[in-house]
């Protein structure tokens, strides 16, 4: 039987310093899904990798094993002991599993309630695994009605009033720090959507003047012709921050862009003229010991929540409202998945009957030398009644089973019946519309 499991960590959880440890890019994302996928305790997987939260959402038999093995993947991959990462770790099943990601999906999560960008970011997550092979059915329908969720909270709440994101909080952090930003010199490094965020946050608070550097020139280049900015190519850099009154870093590089020993030539020159730089990548672009060096002032995406803290109260109102769809989904999911469940066991509870009378009426053939073929075929008409009676209740209870206990009463079906843990018969996905209770909401 199959579960959905998903082990993460996120800015609830755990700091910037530990959470950069697990960040995945797209390419490392693929490559480390395809090496869990090689694992036969994984059927499917996916994995979610933002500046607040990397989650590995996994398809297994057995989720105790599993989660077992994952938390050492990730624990390798961090570099710390299995036991210590697993203090900052959250790992929900099944429908905790889906509800978990379509609060995600929905800005619930984020550390900006209705943040803009992780719609796309699921969606990119989503596929990418579709691209490595490691998506699958259940994956599928479940990153599916993720999306839909997303999108019925962006529809029917106004949750993303204001287009607050991570980049608009920096942008706030940067006029808070040093007043006014038309005249200010800014740097953006990096040319992604977040970077484009930043810059459309600037342009409308009248910053004119922005060189954004990025590897990819002509992606630069666009943004910067967007937003009335120039480009600079990476190598200029250093002279750029010498002029610079606002840095605001984000890239997907593994590695730091500013290191303390450039950054404190680039100081020497600036001949004591302050400099902010605001961190918000993750891993993160600029060396955290910058911040010892005179002049400097460095944020990164955990010391945003000050200004977040700010704005909570205003969209609480749409935050319930958003709860309540993501549970008006989960409901619809968890009749799904209950389906899933519970109609392969029926199916193969059904078929272990046919079986048996089909044995019996096999080791009794040639024992009724007087009975004519009608007799025979009545024998058999009633030894299959006698069967369809006998299971008829267990599968009436078995659809009606609510799909928070379904887990254990397929297993004990199974156990008393002496079918394999394995064994099912397949059905198509059209009778997944089974009628079963929905799953109770949450505090209920």
């Amino acid at each position: 039987m199959s579960e959905l499991l998903t082990l993460g960590i996120s800015h609830k959880t755990a700091p910037v310093e530990l959470r950069e440890r697990l960040a995945l890019t797209d390419t490392a994302a693929a490559e480390f899904l395809q090496e869990l996928s090689a694992e036969p305790a994984i059927r499917e997987a996916v994995a979610i990798s933002t500046c607040n939260r990397t989650e590995i959402t996994v398809v297994v038999g057995d989720p105790v094993a599993a989660e077992s093995e994952l938390l050492g993947w990730l624990a390798r991959r961090a570099g710390i002991r299995p036991t210590e990462l697993g203090k900052v770790m959250y790992s929900p099943r099944n429908c905790d599993a889906a509800r978990q990601l379509f609060r995600v999906t929905s800005g619930l999560e984020s550390m900006i309630v209705g943040e803009a960008e992780v719609q796309g970011q699921v969606k990119r997550a989503y596929e990418t695994a579709l691209a490595a092979g490691t998506a699958g059915p259940l994956t599928n329908r479940l990153f599916t009605a993720a999306l839909q969720t997303g999108k019925r909270v962006r529809t029917e709440t106004k949750i993303t009033e204001g287009h607050a994101s991570v980049s608009s909080v920096a942008v706030s952090l940067a006029e808070d720090t040093l007043g006014e930003l038309t005249d200010r010199h800014v740097v953006i490094i990096g040319a992604g959507e977040t970077s484009e965020l930043t810059a459309r946050a600037l342009h409308e608070r009248g910053v004119t003047t922005m060189f954004v550097a990025n590897r990819r020139a002509d992606r630069a280049r666009s943004l910067a012709d967007r937003f009335g900015g120039d480009v600079i190519a990476f190598d200029k850099l250093p002279t750029q921050l010498e002029h610079a009154d606002i840095v605001v870093a984000q890239t997907a590089s593994p590695h730091p862009i500013i290191d303390q020993e450039e950054l404190e030539l680039v100081m020497k020159a600036r001949d004591g003229r302050p400099l902010l730089l605001i961190d918000i990548a993750v891993p993160r672009d600029v060396d955290p010991a910058c911040a010892d060096i005179p002049g400097v002032t460095l944020f990164d995406v955990d010391d945003l929540q000050g200004v977040v803290r700010r704005t909570t109260n205003v969209r609480g109102m749409e935050a319930r409202r958003a709860e309540e769809i993501v549970e008006e989904e989960i409901e619809r999911f968890a009749e799904w998945l209950g389906s899933r469940a519970v109609l392969p066991t029926i199916a193969a509870l059904r078929q272990h009957g046919t079986d048996i009378v089909e044995q019996v009426l096999g080791e009794n053939e040639g024992r009724w030398e007087s009975a004519s073929p009608a007799d025979l075929a009545r024998v058999e008409a009633i030894a299959r009644a006698v069967m369809n009676r006998l299971l008829h209740e267990p599968t009436i209870r078995l659809k009606a089973t609510d799909p928070n206990r379904s887990h254990g009463r397929l297993s004990l079906v199974r156990e008393l019946f002496g079918m394999d843990e394995g064994a099912s018969v397949d059905v198509p996905e059209a009778e997944h519309g089974a009628e079963v209770r929905s799953l109770p909401r949450r505090g209920a």
